[in-house]
């Protein structure tokens, strides 16, 4: 090869190598040292220049070359630039963008600013190619956006249904331009340069967003980052190989979470929680305390968890909201945790959550303590909300309570545990359903005999399922029959009618509530029906387990579903909803789904000695182990785990429109406490049945029954 011929060669290998050597190599910023986009352009090939004024940048950048003027006191001020400046600019030929500008030549710019909050950033223009198509959505986090009026927006903003495009169009939406060109200039009319202090989603989208704004300022059509920047994301990546330590780790981080999360509440904040919170769980979304406050120990109880609002600075608030679940949930963890890693802070902790659950609050207090009540032994909903009884939330303090009294080898909430048992047993009807929840009033009305005699059938799992469970533990220790033939009778007529179920959320949750029954029915009378019952429901559960261990999310017969699919863009963000628009969005969920399979999996497992779902549990324990959320940055999120995990994206998206726990929210309960719990019971190759077997319990129970079950007929 000549010399000229392999000159030739080596450039156009470089150019290959280096896209951004084909236009300029120069770029000049005005932002702060520690902008999102400058930290990260600093990592690539270009020969980059930061100033302290937009006047110095303009007049100093070099001509023909690339210049970026950022928000750095958004949202407080707007970037104010004086014309002859951007005629300055023009003369230079300079390739500008601007975020957040008071003023743009050519341009009516409204003084009003709109503060967003369901709405997300939808692409308009080709401009981006078929990775990021028309209609593609892009989250903006408590986003400004000033208000204006162009002709040919790239990206606009608008409140729209949807899982990663806007499903009904922008026709019937108010819209508002936050991209678009103008001469010379890229504008944005919100800051785009926070992406990831804001943590805007999903990662992928917008960093293809960036490329074509670097691109198009650079002049360099083919630049791709070599790295991407994030201050929250998961632990471990989908190929990576886990570390033999990722189990104890992610237990570790787990437990660690709740300590670090800001939700114990203390004596000292408790009238700041009585203004905050409400009786329905309603308008409760309030900023953490500040760090200088002084953090509970479990003697006042714990929050529910992080709303799914993500701020400008990356934190969330949290649900100012104390739900007696939460409360034996954490509990439970804590406890196992306590066993487990042999950290005795946890045991008193727990100790003292179950104390104030059974004892200080009100959630066992007044007609719930009462012997001579119709309501005796229920547990309240909330703090706030204590005459309210849903069977599924009490079904899962009842469960929690003994996995932490099994932990700690203690039985001193044993009487609580059974009275919640035998309280949500008589009021359920004849054959074993109970329906979804009772307000305290109408059974001090009724009584709960008429509720024990009644003849209701409610095929919902959700709701009544784990209780099913409960009267099956219990039956095992006490051989008390009517708690077998109810749950029994219950669960036959519940798999005579699958798959013509009612559904919450989707219909996966309600297969997923059903495995802990079914494994347990296996437990007291191991029958081929009921192992046929239990493979019909966990085959179909195992059909949609993604090889990375996610469990994808389905909906049922919209006709049967509560909470059914987002019909229309007005539908958003205004009830409870799934994280899904249609069946095939790649998203698992780990409030609904993926905690309770996780651990009725185990369970079943257990009494199986079934292969297959050994399999499934290591497939999901895996994969929760590497979604776990990692942070350095928020502290306060390190540890926990996210609703909502896109995983073909390996990312925290899916639709927020649930209007209260959406695709961001923690749960101290529903997702971290199960989770963390059964990571454990999953690495000490053991189940809940075996860890609570030894429990000594009937010496207590028959009394029980005996009193708050006299003259019941069967």
């Amino acid at each position: 090869m000549g010399v000229l011929n392999f000159c030739s060669y080596l450039i156009g290998f470089l150019l290959s190598i280096h896209p951004v050597l084909k236009g300029t190599t120069e770029m000049s910023f005005f932002c702060k040292p520690d902008n999102d986009i400058y930290k990260l352009i600093q990592k690539e090939d270009f020969i980059v220049k930061r100033y302290s004024s937009i006047s110095e940048l303009i007049n100093k950048a070099k001509a023909n070359s690339g210049v970026f003027i950022l928000a750095d006191d958004y949202p407080a001020h707007k970037n104010k630039i004086d014309e002859d400046l951007f005629s300055l600019a023009k003369k230079k030929n300079l390739k500008v963008y601007i975020e957040y500008p008071e003023s743009i030549p050519g341009i009516k710019i409204s003084d009003s600013i709109i503060h967003t909050k369901l709405e997300r950033g939808i692409v308009i223009s080709k401009v981006f190619g078929n990775k990021l198509p028309p209609l593609t959505l892009l989250g903006i986090n408590d986003g400004h956006v000033i208000s204006t009026a162009v002709n040919d927006p790239l990206i606009v903003m608008g409140k729209v249904a949807g899982f990663e495009k806007a499903e009904f169009g922008i026709g019937d939406v108010t819209t508002s331009p936050i991209l678009f060109k103008h001469d010379h200039l890229l504008v944005a009319m919100t800051k785009l340069s926070n992406f990831a202090t804001a943590r805007y989603g999903p990662s992928d989208n917008w960093k293809i967003v960036w490329e074509y704004i670097i691109s198009d300022i650079t002049q360099n059509n083919n630049f791709h980052f070599k790295s991407w920047l994030s201050y929250v994301s998961p632990s471990y990546s989908k190929e990576i190989k886990l570390p033999k330590n990722a189990f104890t780790k992610s237990i570790e981080k787990g437990v660690s979470w709740y300590y670090k999360s800001r939700l114990f509440i203390d004596s000292s904040w408790t009238k700041l929680l009585e203004e905050r919170t409400s009786k329905n769980g309603k308008n409760v979304v309030y900023p953490l305390v500040n760090d200088d406050k002084q953090i509970g120990n479990g003697n006042f109880g714990i929050l529910e968890g992080n709303a799914s609002q993500i701020k400008l600075d990356g934190s969330q608030p949290c649900r100012w909201w104390v739900r007696a679940d939460c409360q034996s949930e954490t509990a439970f963890a804590l406890s196992m945790s306590y066993e487990y890693l042999k950290r005795n802070e946890f045991k008193k902790t727990a100790c003292n959550l179950l104390d104030y659950l059974f004892v200080r609050s009100n959630l066992r207090a007044g007609p719930r303590n009462d012997p001579a009540s119709p309501t005796y032994g229920l547990i309240g909903w909330a703090t706030t909300d204590a005459d309210a009884y849903y069977g599924d939330d009490n079904a899962r303090v009842i469960l929690s309570a003994l996995g932490s009294s099994a932990a700690m080898d203690t039985s001193k909430w044993n009487k609580y545990i059974i009275e919640a048992i035998l309280a949500n047993f008589r009021t359920s009807g004849k054959e074993g359903f109970r329906g979804n929840w009772f307000r305290d009033t109408m059974i001090q009305r009724i009584g709960w005999q008429s509720l024990y005699k009644r003849d209701i059938i409610n095929v919902h799992p959700h709701y009544e399922s784990w209780l099913w469970a409960c009267y099956l533990w219990l039956y095992s220790k006490t051989g008390w029959y009517p708690l077998l033939k109810r749950a029994k009778e219950a669960i036959g007529i519940t798999m005579q009618n699958y798959p013509d179920w009612k559904w919450t959320n989707g219909i996966q949750q309600e297969r997923a509530r059903m495995i802990l029954p079914l494994a347990w029915l296996v437990r007291v009378e191991d029958t081929p029906l009921h192992r046929k019952w239990l493979s019909l429901i966990t085959e179909k559960l195992l059909g949609s387990l993604q090889e990375c261990g996610a469990i994808q999310e389905e909906l049922g017969d919209q006709r049967n579903g509560k909470y059914g699919s987002i019909n229309s863009n007005a539908d958003y963000g205004v009830r409870e909803a799934p994280l899904i628009s249609k069946n095939g969005d790649p998203v698992s969920d780990l409030l609904y789904t993926m905690n309770f399979a996780f651990f009725g999996l185990n369970e079943a497992a257990h009494a199986t000695n079934d292969s297959r779902y050994f399999r499934a549990v290591d497939q999901i324990a895996s994969f929760l182990v590497r979604i776990q959320v990692n942070s350095k940055v928020e502290s306060a999120l390190n540890g926990a785990w996210f609703r909502a995990f896109n995983y073909n994206k390996w990312d925290y998206w899916a639709s927020n429109a649930d209007q209260d726990w959406g695709a961001w929210c923690t749960e101290t309960g529903w997702i971290q406490g199960w989770i963390v719990s059964t990571l454990i019971l999953q690495q000490k190759h053991s189940s809940f049945w075996q860890e609570t077997n030894s429990m000594k319990i009937k010496k207590t129970a028959i009394p029980v029954i005996e009193k708050m079950l006299k003259n019941s007929i069967n």
